[in-house]
Formats: C-alpha cells, structure tokens, sequence
C-alpha cells in the first residue's frame, strides 16, 4: 500500500516541507502494490527551488493532458464511425419510406375524395344478409388494409426521426470533440514550450531532462495508480455510508415531512477509518461549502477539494465534483479531474437510507454537512 513506499528521493522536493535537494531516483519499497520504475544510469540532484517545481508541475501536467488527447482521439474516432453508420441508415431509412409514404398518401386522398364512400354505400344498401356479411368482409379487409399501411408508414417515419436525430446529436458531439481536441493540443504545446525553456535556462539541460523524464515515470508508473487507489477506497466506503447515516444516533432528524442529515467530521471520519486502513493518516473537514480531504502516508501526500450538488437525474442524491487534487505538492489538472470524477463516483443516494427521500438542499460548513430532505412517494 501507500503506507509502505518509500517514494523517489526527488518526490520528496514536493512534500510540505521539502528537503533542500532534489534527486531523481525513484524508488519504490518492496511492499509495495505499484510497479517499479527503474533507476536512470547515471543520478542528479537539483536544489529545491521553485523554477524546479514548476517544472515538474509543467510535466505532470503536460503528462496527463497527453492522456486527455489521447482519449479524445480515440472517442473521436468511435463517433466518426458512429456518425457514418447512422447517417447511412437514415439515408437508407428515407429511400425505403418512399414506397411506404406514396402508399399511405393514396390512402389518406381516398378518404377526403370519397373513393372509399362506394363501398359503404354498397354496403348499407345490401338487400340480404348473406350480401351485408359478404360486404361487411370486404369492407372490412379493405379498412384493416388502410390501417395497416399508416401504422407502418408511421412506424417506420417515427424510426427515420429517431435515428435522424440521433445522427444530428452525433455530428455535434463531433464538433464538440474536434474543438475540445484542438484546445487540449494548444495547451500541451504552450507546456512542452515552456518545459524546454526551463529545462535550457536550468544550467544542466541533459540532467534536468533526465530528472523530468524520470518524474513523469514515476507519476505514469505509481503516483496515479496511488491516487487512484485513494479515489476507489473513498467510492467503496460511501457505498455504505448511508447504512452509517440511518444508525447513528443524531445524524438523521425528522420534522413533519422534512428530514435534516446533520454528519460531522468526527462522525465521517470515524466511519471511513472504520471501512479501510488507508484512512488512518487520512482526515475529511467540512468548510465554507467545500468538502476538503488530506493526508499523508509515509511520503505521499494527497488533499482532496470539492462540494456537493444536488442531483435530480437519473437518481436523486448527492454528487461530489472535486474542484482541485494535490498530489505531493503538486496540482493536477483539470483533464485529470473530470477523468477521476467520472470513473469514482463519490456521491451519497438517500434514497438507499429510505426508498423515498429526496434531497433538496446541501451545505458544508463550521464541521459539518448538512443535507435537507424530504418524503417524496
């Protein structure tokens, strides 16, 4: 776990008090769950200062918006594919409607010119029964006939809109994608920019580049798969939080049809010590509206910051957006936010404590999160 590894001597520039020099050599304990990263040949060490440190924030960065075009391009990539089946359906769709919409059409001129009125007439002008049953048959199939020609010429034109639509929402989910693609590389450039101007100013172009090249390694190899393993446990535990929240004495009050869920930090973080060890060395407070999560085992360093909305669909409840990760000092951006926020899900259902609460309002502050709610059948 994160607990026993022991992170790269140059990490150690990035903890809150940093030691006076940097070396890039990262390696981890062997009890550790991450994978290694080899040492580099030949070792180097760089004082602790702060062109170095926003060099190293200008590689994580750069690292994981390398990753956001990536995705994008293989999303892109899918929704072209997904734009050039749909369209061709639709095409398709509309050629093979043709037929269906000239059939239904001369159905529909019958019925205002009065070409069906004949056979009515004939019908109620029949002399015997056995002609009235015979007629009524006729007239019968013939209507059946109609019926079915305009279901399914109905049928048919509700799927051509459908899958019209769906190839419009596709085509501008492209768009979107080719603009998000465009903005991502612009920054990635400006970074790579900036890196190479501080790595030729930096006195030692040859080390400094193998320190950086050294960091990203370790970040790719261990520092996400430690975040990650963060982010899991928190999703994992507030899987229970609310069986916590419904027998803890205090936390759930009721008035009339209104509930107020009042849980304090104390409370919180009893409950996750209580669901994993990694928690130990990890506290939550509650502040000003925001949702602030930090700790320290051995020498990584993690802090959390985000807040709460509510939600209405699919699922009413509580959705945690993280506004900023610190990882050993260093900010990770926003790609890679939105990223985790999208494969953790940190929110909290009341509907899980009683199938018919509904949260209505949320708010951090002085300790505690506060969530008001109310019965909805």
């Amino acid at each position: 776990m994160a607990a026993a590894l022991t992170i790269p001597l140059f990490c150690s520039l990035l903890l809150i008090q940093p030691a006076p020099y940097l070396s890039a050599d990262p390696l981890p304990s062997e009890l550790s769950p991450a994978p290694s990263v080899s040492s580099p040949s030949s070792m180097s060490s760089f004082p602790d200062n702060a062109e170095t440190r926003r060099l190293m924030q200008q590689t994580l960065s750069a690292a994981e918006i390398q990753k956001e075009i990536e995705r994008i391009g293989t999303e892109q990539s899918t929704l072209k594919q997904t734009t050039a089946a749909l369209t061709r359906q639709a095409a398709e769709k509309k050629k093979g409607i043709a037929e269906k919409e000239k059939r239904a059409g001369a159905v529909v001129r019958a019925y205002y010119t009065g070409d069906r009125d004949p056979l009515l007439t004939a019908f109620l002008s029949a002399k015997t029964l056995s002609k009235w049953f015979i007629l009524l048959d006729y007239y019968e199939m013939i209507m059946g006939r109609d019926k079915e020609i305009l279901a399914e010429y109905e049928q048919q034109y509700k799927n051509l809109q459908t899958t019209l639509a769906a190839a419009e929402r596709s085509s501008k989910e492209l768009a979107e994608l080719k603009s998000a693609l465009e903005e991502q590389k612009l920054r990635i450039e400006a970074l790579h920019k900036d890196i190479e101007g501080g790595i030729q100013s930096s006195g030692d172009p040859q080390n400094m580049t193998a320190l950086l090249e050294e960091f990203t390694a370790y970040w790719q190899n261990i520092g996400m798969h430690e975040v990650k393993t963060y982010f899991k446990a928190l999703s994992s535990a507030m899987d229970h939080l609310p069986e916590f929240v419904e027998s803890r004495d205090g936390v759930l009050t009721r008035r009339g049809t209104t509930y107020d869920l009042n849980l304090k930090e104390e409370d919180l973080n009893e409950f996750l010590y209580s669901q994993n060890k990694l928690f130990n060395n990890f506290s939550f407070t509650f502040e000003n509206g925001s949702v602030i999560a930090a700790g320290k085992n051995g020498d990584l360093s993690l802090r959390l910051q985000g807040h709460y909305t509510i939600q209405e669909e699919p699922l009413n409840g509580l959705m945690f957006h993280v506004d900023s990760i610190i990882f050993n000092g260093l900010e990770l951006p926003d790609t890679t936010r939105a990223s985790l926020e999208k494969e953790f899900d940190l929110g909290f259902y009341p509907s899980k404590i009683v199938s018919f609460l509904h949260a209505t309002e949320v708010d951090s502050k002085d300790g505690v999160l506060h969530v008001r709610l109310r019965l909805s059948f």
